[in-house]
């Protein structure tokens, strides 16, 4: 009897443990919140991949999980100049975001990526076709919701895509002053991110301003990358090219 009891009180310690050793949700946001600081490595990408595979494997629903994946999706497709490649990682994305907004449709995070997933996947595929299958609609209300309702969130990130929405879009439709207008708001509330200096260089130059591009574009390549050093690596490898064309335009 004292065995048998044993026994009982030894299997249901090895469940409780086996309760405590599974890991939680929160868990897996930890390790892709980990592994974003240093994503431009390839060592990170795969720790992303594998907290996602996993992550949702266990919890396919979870809002937190999703978002994030949502945003290694777009941050992978934002560095690809390959149309194929970009628009399959960008609709990746995208798709993940989707599964956010379904998780919690109210959440600022779940919009916000389903919009610069989709800017990203209109770059793929050209701004004209993505115009000619309603994507603008989309990318503008997720992008107005995100902003309403976090306007802070991923440095003012809303207003920076928005600047780069009015300069990408083509002839009627860019608008070169709404372009300036929200990468300043964005750059008002988060001076230290490069992204904003380096879009308002491109618009500037578009709009004939090749002094004021010079300016921008200056800050881009003497700014500090303390803030995000992945980020910052990225936009300043971008502003060598844009630099000489401000460069030779001042000539």
């Amino acid at each position: 009897m004292r065995l048998l009891t044993l026994g009982v009180v030894l299997s249901w310690s090895l469940v409780a443990f086996a309760q405590d050793a599974a890991p939680d949700a929160a868990s897996f946001v930890a390790r892709l919140d980990e592994a974003w600081k240093t994503r431009d490595t390839a060592e990170s990408l795969k720790a992303s991949d594998d907290a996602i595979r996993e992550g949702l494997k266990a919890f396919p629903s979870d809002y937190e999980i999703l978002w994030r994946a949502a945003r290694i999706r777009w941050w992978v497709a934002d560095g690809i100049t390959e149309e194929r490649l970009k628009k399959q990682t960008a609709k990746e994305g995208w798709n993940f975001a989707k599964r956010a907004v379904e998780a919690k449709p109210t959440g600022a995070e779940g919009k916000y990526y389903t919009a610069i997933n989709i800017g990203a996947y209109s770059q793929a595929v050209g701004i004209l076709k993505a115009l000619g299958e309603g994507l603008e609609g989309q990318f503008v209300e997720n992008l107005d919701y995100a902003i309403k309702n976090n306007e802070r969130f991923d440095r003012s990130g809303g207003h920076t895509a928005k600047g780069r929405y009015w300069w990408e879009l083509p002839w009627p439709k860019r608008d070169l002053a709404k372009s300036k207008a929200e990468l300043q708001k964005s750059i008002d509330t988060n001076p230290e991110h490069l992204r904003n200096y380096y879009f308002l260089a491109d618009t500037l130059l578009k709009d004939g301003d090749a002094k004021g591009a010079k300016v921008a574009i200056d800050k881009v390549l003497n700014g500090s990358d303390a803030y995000d050093p992945a980020e910052a690596k990225r936009v300043k490898a971008w502003a060598k090219t844009l630099a000489a064309k401000i460069d030779d335009e001042l000539k």
